[in-house]
């Protein structure tokens, strides 16, 4: 939608394996598929990406530990079979802000749940009317705080009728909550294994419409919340397993999208995702 997401294709193909190359690498608005070969040790800082750039690992061990990236003022650009870990707060492993057209495509992101849950910041953070994003085939681990959309209950004048966002196969793996908390935006998540989450899972949030079709939750606490905080959802084809719907849902009108998709069966998702999400799981590069 909105034209498409294509990151750099027709732009240069760049292999980087220092902090000082990717931060140069990725910077500027003409198209650019930056390649990223082993693990590069970021300074806790953020790594800002210009316009119509792809990054994307190399193999199964290649992205970034100890920072992340941010995409400000931004538009179509794709993060692809990155591992991408333990950032510091405040910078999130990917911080998008006010930016169009954003895939977020066979990554891992892992922290850990032994520090406080104000250690780290965000795997996934969309905010200031940041729009058109998918997110798909990912691994989300050991984290507090997984995936904040709209980041205040303050910022509707900026978030309202932006905030589109599609959440499909990915797997969201020992994750205490925000998978994801959504203010004001719409999302659509389909085909989704919640797997172990501690607290809370889809949260619909001051206003926000979700579409919650053929997910799998399995031992989750708070699988879909509306009431808590305004939101609203219409959930359909979910397989709850040693997980227990909040029967007081505020049913929402986010009933179809404005785009053509194939949800597999929520019965099929666990195996489906186990086995093709993630680094290293993408085909074609």
């Amino acid at each position: 939608m909105n034209g498409g997401t294509i990151g750099g294709a027709g732009g240069p193909t760049t292999t980087v394996t220092s902090l000082s190359a990717l931060r140069s690498a990725v910077s500027g608005a003409s198209p650019k598929i930056i390649q990223i070969s082993g693990i590069i040790a970021g300074d806790g800082n953020t790594i800002d990406v210009g316009n119509h750039t792809t990054v994307v690992g190399i193999g199964s061990n290649s992205g970034v530990t100890g920072g992340g990236f941010r995409v400000k003022k931004g538009t179509n650009v794709i993060f692809r079979n990155l591992q991408l870990s333990k950032s510091p707060a405040p910078t999130d492993l990917i911080e998008l802000q006010t930016s169009t057209n954003i895939w977020v495509d066979h990554n891992t992101f892992t922290s850990d749940l032994d520090h406080g849950k104000d250690f780290y910041d965000g795997q996934l953070d969309m905010n200031h009317g940041t729009d058109f994003v998918t997110v798909s085939w990912n691994v989300f681990q050991q984290h507090f705080k997984c995936s904040l959309v709209g980041g205040s209950d303050n910022t509707g004048s900026e978030d309202s009728g932006h905030l589109r966002v599609t959440y499909h196969h990915n797997h969201f793996f020992e994750i205490n909550s925000r998978t994801p908390s959504l203010r004001f935006g719409t999302a659509h998540i389909y085909s989704n294994f919640f797997d172990n989450i501690l607290d809370s899972a889809v949260d619909s949030r001051d206003g926000a419409q979700t579409l919650i079709e053929d997910n799998q939750f399995t031992n989750v606490a708070n699988p879909v919340e509306t009431t808590l905080n305004g939101g609203f959802a219409v959930q359909r084809g979910n397989v709850f397993t040693n997980t227990t719907l909040d029967p007081n849902l505020a049913v929402g009108t986010l009933t179809s999208v404005p785009y053509s998709y194939t949800a597999d069966p929520a019965s099929s998702v666990a195996s489906i995702v186990q086995a093709n999400t993630g680094a290293g799981k993408v085909t074609g590069l």
